[in-house]
């Protein structure tokens, strides 16, 4: 699934917020801390990770790509 950002990057939390994977912060922090988010393959535990146009994360088999307004296509 693409996620459309706005700018340069989101940060690995409001992705997963953004996605409805986690409701809060507490949320993320729960998940994060027992190894269940991979970005780009590896296994990520920073919250505050950016990602940038093009990386993946993977949750529990769900596959979500990050994808910029910039690359052309309309914000809609």
């Amino acid at each position: 699934m693409d996620v459309r950002i706005v700018g340069d990057y989101i940060t690995l939390g409001q992705l997963l917020k953004k996605v409805q994977v986690v409701a809060s912060g507490g949320e993320v922090k729960s998940l994060l801390g027992e190894g269940r988010v991979r970005v780009n393959g590896e296994a990520e535990t920073r919250r505050g990770r950016k990602l940038r146009h093009g990386d993946e994360v993977e949750i529990e088999g769900e596959s979500y790509r990050v994808v910029s307004h910039s690359d052309g296509h309309s914000p809609r």
